[in-house]
């Protein structure tokens, strides 16, 4: 059973950084892509980055050149440095893995960007 544990939400001014934290647990191949997606209110829940075992990354336009995903493989952990926040970041933050045809969710953080 995969298991996605998030961390690293909360609210932040303007401006501000945030790191988000996702740990998998469980029993899965090594060959597979983690990402991060966000959903506000009222709104779908879209692909914010994603990056692939061997370190291709890609990233929404809206958070290119604020945003950085990584990932250690040693600890199956994925990590998002959110800088420069906007209030229009404000969303739950959800975890990806994807293996194959196989899609796992974490239970997703809050983040909210507020003065």
């Amino acid at each position: 059973q995969v298991q996605l544990v998030e961390s690293g939400g909360g609210l932040v001014q303007p401006g501000g950084s945030l790191r988000l934290s996702c740990a998998a647990t469980g029993s899965f191949p090594g060959r597979y892509t983690m990402g991060w997606y966000r959903q506000a209110p009222g709104k779908q829940r879209d692909l914010v980055a994603f990056i692939t075992r061997t370190g291709t990354s890609n990233y929404a336009d809206s958070v290119k050149g604020r945003f950085t995903i990584s990932r250690d493989n040693a600890k199956n952990t994925v990590y998002l440095q959110m800088n420069s926040l906007k209030p229009e970041d404000t969303a739950v933050y959800y975890c990806n893995l994807q293996i194959a045809a196989m899609t796992y969710w974490g239970q997703g953080t809050q983040v909210s960007v507020s003065s």
